[in-house]
């Protein structure tokens, strides 16, 4: 593994022959998450002898602020809105400057959970039967039974939502959604266990089962030490081993991902196993899942950052961010 590591970082450094820049921040609900994602990527790459660099990202003046950086390569470690819904990915690819993670198509793809919800029914990939509510417009229910799941259409880390036993809880629910999104989403709820699986280099990661002292995995579930268990692999039968990771990479490709995403699922009582989202650019804090999982596969963190970056490096060498 060492051997390994060394040698990404040779490629790193005769390929990056200025400055890598991570960026980060930003004003999204999940500001707070990406300083601390950016925190770790530039402690690890910092112990590699890199030239890095922390962009706290501005998204009215972020074009200039990237172009006097000075920055050559890109880490992304912005997540919600404007990092992880394809707007950033669309800044770098004008000023051609390469970076980590998936393009600009996919990334947008991901973040509508309505697109990205429609494009999984197209390739067979189940997702919870769903309606859609537009702002300031009636909310009522037409044929899903609860319970139910309410949240934003295009926000991570849980942000705006709410688990429904009863109709009459609906319209505050929808309000929540609302402060973050002007569609919300009202799925149903599927009663199992909650499974993620981790992309990386194109391949599937041991899954995990998330679960939480809390009711659902909601922010502080996620972000919180102690709020949560992980069980890592996940003890499930080896026939839903194998389907979570098939489905994941499906799901993944489905969007056309790249590199590396986080595909968070269901595995209901049936043994049914349900997609509720991709994540593009997963968290990469103390407490994030993606190094988990690539940690039990025998990936450490800093091999994980390097890795991303020497794939953003290839696709520079091969004429093509897209």
């Amino acid at each position: 593994m060492q051997t390994l590591t060394n040698r990404f970082a040779r490629q790193i450094k005769k390929f990056v022959w200025q400055k890598i820049g991570i960026l980060c921040g930003g004003s999204s609900s999940e500001r707070e998450i990406s300083l601390k994602s950016a925190e770790s990527v530039y402690s690890v790459l910092m112990d590699q002898g890199l030239n890095i660099t922390k962009i706290d990202i501005d998204e009215r003046r972020s074009v200039k602020q990237i172009q006097e950086s000075n920055i050559t390569l890109a880490f992304i470690a912005m997540h919600g809105k404007f990092g992880e819904d394809g707007v950033l990915q669309e800044v770098l690819e004008n000023l051609e400057i390469p970076y980590t993670g998936s393009g600009i198509k996919a990334s947008q793809l991901a973040m509508d959970k309505v697109a990205s919800k429609k494009v999984f029914s197209e390739k067979g990939i189940k997702t919870p039967e769903y309606e859609i509510f537009v702002k300031n417009r009636n909310a009522r229910l037409n044929g899903i039974n609860f319970p139910v799941v309410v949240k934003p259409s295009s926000q991570g880390s849980s942000v705006g939502l709410t688990i429904l036993d009863y109709p009459l809880q609906l319209q505050n629910a929808l309000e929540i959604a609302f402060q973050f999104d002007e569609r919300a989403i009202v799925e149903s709820y599927i009663e199992g266990r909650e499974i993620t699986v981790g992309i990386f280099n194109e391949c599937p990661l041991p899954v995990i089962e998330i679960i939480p002292k809390r009711k659902f995995f909601d922010f502080e579930a996620k972000y919180v030490p102690g709020n949560t268990d992980y069980e890592i692999p996940a003890d499930i039968k080896p026939e839903y081993y194998k389907a979570a990771q098939e489905i994941a990479i499906s799901a993944h490709k489905a969007l056309n991902c790249r590199d590396f995403s986080r595909v968070d699922m269901i595995l209901s009582k049936d043994g049914k196993i349900f997609v509720l989202e991709v994540n593009t650019i997963p968290g990469l804090t103390s407490t994030s899942l993606l190094p988990k999982s690539a940690k039990v596969a025998g990936i450490d963190f800093m091999q994980l950052c390097l890795k991303m970056l020497e794939m953003a490096i290839s696709r520079q060498r091969k004429g093509r961010n897209q």
